[in-house]
């Protein structure tokens, strides 16, 4: 007889849950901190005769060297810089770890915090330490330290901001855990677009420093792009567990010309932040409703009976991150993304009638 999954797969992967995504159909989707607009039609126009003359029979440039070229003038890489893409941040934090896994290596961060740097863990058979955040979701910086020193891991990763709680950690309490760090410190900036502070800059002050950024939360989620910047030491190896083509023709050229409308992206962000400030206002009249501070485009926000409030927004077509159970901390919780205006105005009205 075949054998059975217990006698294949592994014990750790099957104890797993699936990276769930539930269905938005008919739904204001303000749960997965998407940018809401679209791009202007000309610029879909010019996007559509590209796909139309794309040649999809060839392989993609592996390189994506014309790719390169135009983030690195988007982005204001420092011109020593290299530069490694993948399909998403994801697909970079699963290079990161590959290449770094020795036995009873490990990769450290903090609690809670972006749930795919454990998930990937523990794929790529990496031990895991985490460090509590404090109270106000603030960086335990002591802790970290002594961390350090304790486990001495591989990797070191910090969203910045940071997902979920959407709060900027203190920069000088970054620089000291970079100093200190044994390995590679990776500062996440996802959500650079809503936060306007990077290390990016700052990659040739320390010589363990990596930067990952995504084009997802600035309009471009379906493209599936991440890049990884730092020291050629260090990415002329991790480029070697890259997968060979894995950015294809089409998110080549589609990233290319979108980033040849940087302002609109740009303009875009500061609509995006605006409501944000609008939301967070919002949020805090409403009774019941405990507010957290945002530099991302997303808000985190705890309230009495989350699960029923949660379910109650659905049930009015509003679709928010239900956080409530999935950490102690975030016990509560609730995250909504920063929607259109028509998008956050039926939603402070749903969640109006679903407290009261």
């Amino acid at each position: 007889m075949a054998s059975k999954p217990e006698a294949i797969i592994r014990d750790e992967i099957r104890a797993l849950a699936a990276y769930h995504v539930p269905d938005s159909s008919g739904m204001v989707k303000l749960d997965a901190m998407e940018n809401p607009y679209r791009l202007p039609a000309d610029v879909r126009g010019r996007i559509a005769e590209l796909v139309a003359n794309a040649q999809i029979n060839r392989y993609p440039d592996a390189a994506a060297g014309a790719l390169k070229a135009r983030l690195r003038d988007a982005l204001g890489m420092p011109e020593d810089a290299e530069l490694i893409l993948g399909n998403g941040s994801d697909e970079l934090i699963q290079m990161l770890m590959m290449a770094t896994a020795r036995a009873n290596a490990k990769a450290l961060s903090v609690d809670p915090t972006f749930v795919m740097f454990r998930l990937i863990a523990s794929y790529c058979r990496m031990d895991y330490v985490s460090v509590p955040l404090q109270a106000d979701f603030s960086l335990d910086t002591e802790r970290m330290l002594i961390a350090l020193e304790k486990h001495r891991p591989a990797l070191v990763f910090l969203a910045y901001p940071n997902n979920p709680t959407g709060n900027l950690f203190d920069a000088e309490s970054i620089e000291r855990i970079i100093r200190a760090a044994p390995g590679l410190v990776v500062v996440d900036e996802a959500y650079h677009a809503f936060a306007g502070r990077t290390f990016m800059t700052r990659l040739a002050e320390f010589d363990n420093l990596l930067v990952m950024r995504t084009l997802s939360k600035s309009g471009l989620a379906g493209l599936r792009l991440g890049l990884l910047a730092g020291a050629r030491e260090w990415l002329h190896h991790i480029d070697k567990v890259r997968l060979p083509y894995n950015v294809g023709v089409l998110t080549q050229l589609v990233a290319e010309e979108a980033l040849q409308h940087r302002s609109l992206l740009d303009q875009q962000a500061a609509v995006i932040r605006a409501e944000r400030t609008r939301l967070d206002a919002a949020l805090s009249a409403m009774p019941g409703t405990n507010v957290y501070p945002s530099d991302a485009n997303f808000i985190l926000f705890r309230t009495a009976a989350a699960p029923r409030v949660f379910d109650a927004l659905k049930q009015r077509g509003v679709l928010v991150k239900n956080l409530h159970g999935s950490h102690p901390a975030l016990d509560g919780c609730l995250r909504v993304t920063v929607g259109t205006p028509d998008e956050n105005d039926r939603f402070l009205a749903a969640l109006g009638e679903s407290l009261a």
